[in-house]
């Protein structure tokens, strides 16, 4: 049994839930979300909190973890609508700059081209230095995946650590080749 889908989910102030036939939609002050959910999975509202119901009679465990992720799902969605989620990224080797302009991200990481990347709905990114990126949402499955495109254009090596990493990344660095 998921002692997870047995939690219920608080809703934040000023957030709203509709819950209609297989979906729930959440709205906020940073914009709306909506989930659709899966079959045999239920969702009742009790004033300011969602719980997640599994309609069979005797519930499997698949259906038990797909309760579980529906309920951690609601559970972000909720912070995402309220607060928001935002992710870092940080570009370190010489000549490494990022820069916003329009819906896209421009970056220079030592290719012989620049790389532009087209900016998705839904999401914000800002340039507060040229060596960070600082990437805003309210979809966090979203925010991850923009975080990771980019992150993939030149990931970190291991030999001198240069590359696009994450805010508070550590990379492991192998020693170099000895005589």
């Amino acid at each position: 049994m998921s002692r997870v889908a047995k939690k219920p989910v608080p809703l934040p102030q000023g957030v709203t839930a509709t819950v209609a036939a297989g979906s729930v939609t959440l709205k906020g002050a940073k914009g709306s979300l909506s989930l659709n959910l899966a079959a045999g999975i239920a969702v009742a509202q009790d004033a300011q909190t969602l719980n997640v119901k599994i309609e069979a009679a005797t519930p499997s465990t698949a259906q038990w973890a797909l309760a579980g992720a529906t309920r951690a799902l609601l559970a972000n969605m909720a912070t995402g609508v309220s607060k928001g989620y935002e992710r870092k990224l940080e570009l370190v080797g010489v000549g490494y700059r990022a820069a916003v302009q329009g819906k896209a991200l421009n970056l220079t990481l030592g290719f012989s081209h620049p790389v532009s990347y087209p900016v998705p709905e839904g999401i914000t990114i800002e340039t507060p230095s040229q060596t960070e990126i600082l990437i805003k949402g309210t979809d966090r499955q979203k925010l991850g995946q923009v975080a990771a495109d980019i992150r993939s254009f030149r990931p970190p090596e291991p030999y001198k650590g240069k590359g696009v990493r994450y805010a508070g990344e550590k990379i492991e660095l192998k020693e170099a080749k000895k005589k």
